[in-house]
């Protein structure tokens, strides 16, 4: 398998316009400059916030991306003609473009996907690794199905991803975890009502979210 620095240096600059789908951008914007010395003006990195846990051409979706936010990075030496090019490309696809720099695009995917796959892949292996493992597995219900699905994504590719931006992901795992440890700490003590109010808080927050894509599937 080759690295991204070898992919990159297969690559000739005569002007062509280059992008990426790497879901850390840092990792990209690093290699690049290690190979070109600099970020190229028409090397726009970017992202599809799409996909699913499927994997090979049998997974083929040609609605993937309608819909969905794809996210790009480009520095203020990029050309905006590329720049333009880019998000031409996706919004042919359905997609609605967003612009972020590189650090702040690694901290929302950190929170908002990274997060999310490393607790499913977590969840499965800890109730995998019981004694009655199999049994946990018949008698899950809905909400363990959709919580787990993503754990059948790639795990190599995931694994690397863990890797690539272990900073962010670091971070939000330890306020994750602080979360945590004192939901443990209200059920021990019995504390009803501020389990009561955190559960609150998280369903606004959630119903939020789904009026939030409610609007945009209406557009």
């Amino acid at each position: 398998v080759q690295s991204l620095e070898q992919v990159l240096c297969d690559i000739e600059l005569k002007g062509q316009v280059i992008t990426d789908v790497g879901s850390v951008k840092s990792i990209t914007v690093e290699a690049a400059r290690r190979v070109f010395g600099e970020l190229p003006k028409n090397f726009i990195p970017g992202h599809p916030i799409a996909g699913s846990e499927k994997q090979g051409v049998v997974a083929a979706d040609p609605n993937l991306f309608r819909q969905h936010k794809v996210i790009l990075t480009p520095e203020e030496a990029s050309s905006p003609e590329a720049i333009a090019r880019v998000e031409k490309l996706w919004r042919g696809l359905g997609a609605d473009v967003v612009k972020m720099t590189v650090p702040h695009h690694d901290d929302v995917l950190a929170q908002t996907s990274h997060l999310p796959h490393l607790l499913a892949y977590a969840l499965v292996d800890t109730l995998s690794a019981g004694g009655d493992s199999l049994e946990v597995f018949e008698y899950a219900a809905g909400g363990f199905r959709d919580f787990s699905r993503i754990a059948a994504s790639d795990p190599t590719m995931w694994s690397d991803v863990f890797q690539a931006n272990k900073g962010p992901l670091v971070q939000v795992l330890d306020l994750y975890l602080s979360k945590l440890e004192m939901l443990k700490q209200l059920i021990e003590s019995g504390d009803a009502e501020e389990i009561k109010g955190l559960l609150i808080r998280a369903k606004v927050a959630r119903d939020h979210f789904s009026n939030i894509q409610a609007i945009a599937r209406t557009k």
